[in-house]
């Protein structure tokens, strides 16, 4: 599996808050993963997320998560991942 380039990350902030992002560990994607495949975890826009995520970049305040697929972080305010669902 591609992984999405470290250096692109570096230059990358979230878009709703302009606060820094970095890759999550592979732990957390995981919880997520087996949160989706259960249903219970949907978007900011309020839609259910049904692809597993290969990855994911969370942002600094650790609220929200965008998912990366094929190596490419989807960087859409509404494609973020409320992280309060995992509690």
């Amino acid at each position: 599996m591609e992984k999405v380039d470290s250096e692109l990350v570096e230059i990358l902030v979230c878009p709703a808050n302009r606060e820094r992002v970095s890759l999550v560990g592979r732990e957390s994607v995981d919880s997520l993963n087996q949160a989706i495949a259960e249903g219970q975890i949907l978007n900011v826009d309020g839609a259910p997320v049904s692809e597993p995520l290969q990855d994911g970049l969370l942002r600094e305040d650790g609220k929200i998560l965008y998912p990366v697929r094929d190596a490419i972080p989807v960087m859409l305010i509404g494609e973020g991942i409320p992280m309060d669902q995992l509690d």
